[in-house]
């Protein structure tokens, strides 16, 4: 009977490591987003909304539960207007959480050029795929841990969206209980690291890279913060989790010495290395299943500056 109950663990492990999210999900959330008839996904327009609705949308597809009250979609009120984030949540056998976020909007329209959209398709479709598609892959999980899946509005005009939502009176509930937000933000080129690989900022401020990279499958790896100096821990919507001492750190894989398409037209799908998106998603996914089937408690040192 031991036997038998062991193979059954292990067939199962197998499967659970086994699922993989498709390049073509992956492409079609992408393409959605940054399409031109999103134009640009500027807070406070009806298309910014529009792609707060669609990621609404995919969560309520996935079965997954409201953060609070009544909607995926999480108001919040800048400058006497009214936005939104958006946030869901698969519930684990216990009240532990991983969480993952990404921005969804960008910056909107210029008024001259042949090409006027700012489609944002890495800047930051690409992250949002991913918080999507890890909605997908952990749907019909029943795990330890909980699953919070956020999207941030509001982030080019100064990380609005998540500073309201961190603190927020009733989100505040979850935040001791958030063992670790993974913040995507443009990761839908191939990195100047090669394939598969990943950077996090503020790698010298926690030992999260050191617990990922002992787990990672295959290829994969996480590399150090090679922009320390460009603060870019700070400059991301993980920025106020962590001033409520959640570890929170943002991955991404564009260069940012050499890139060419930040905040500018040209920055659409024909940017985006979609099988490298889709290795870099599934690879993060079962590298953090095998990372959280040990003790998993990072922690930031002494030099984090809040």
């Amino acid at each position: 009977m031991k036997k038998i109950s062991t193979l059954i663990l292990a067939c199962s492990t197998s499967l659970v490591f086994a699922q993989t999210i498709s390049e073509s999900r992956i492409k079609d959330i992408v393409t959605t987003l940054a399409a031109d008839n999103m134009k640009g996904r500027k807070v406070g327009t009806p298309e910014n909304e529009k792609a707060a609705e669609y990621i609404a949308e995919q969560f309520k597809k996935n079965k997954l539960d409201y953060c609070y009250g009544k909607s995926y979609l999480v108001p919040f009120h800048y400058n006497d207007e009214m936005y939104f984030n958006v946030c869901a949540i698969k519930k684990g056998k216990t009240d532990k959480i991983i969480a993952f976020g990404a921005h969804f909007d960008h910056i909107g329209e210029r008024t001259t050029g042949e090409d006027k959209i700012y489609n944002g398709a890495d800047d930051n479709a690409s992250g949002t795929s991913a918080v999507i598609a890890l909605s997908d892959y952990y749907k019909d999980r029943k795990d330890d841990y909980s699953y919070m899946f956020l999207g941030f509005n509001a982030e080019e005009i100064g990380l609005v969206g998540s500073d309201n939502l961190s603190n927020n009176a009733e989100f505040k509930k979850y935040l001791p209980n958030i063992k670790a937000l993974f913040n995507f933000e443009m990761i839908g080129t191939k990195s100047e690291f090669g394939a598969n690989k990943m950077f996090m900022t503020g790698d010298n401020v926690s030992d999260l890279k050191d617990i990922l990279n002992q787990n990672a499958v295959g290829d994969f790896k996480i590399v150090g913060d090679p922009y320390l100096d460009q603060g870019l821990f700070y400059r991301s919507d993980n920025v106020g989790f962590v001033k409520k001492d959640v570890i929170a750190h943002s991955f991404s894989t564009v260069d940012m010495n050499h890139q060419n398409h930040y905040h500018k037209v040209n920055d659409d799908i024909s940017v985006i290395d979609f099988k490298n998106l889709t290795d870099l998603v599934n690879s993060f996914a079962k590298t953090l299943d095998k990372t959280l089937q040990k003790d998993f408690n990072p922690k930031y040192n002494e030099k984090l500056e809040k």
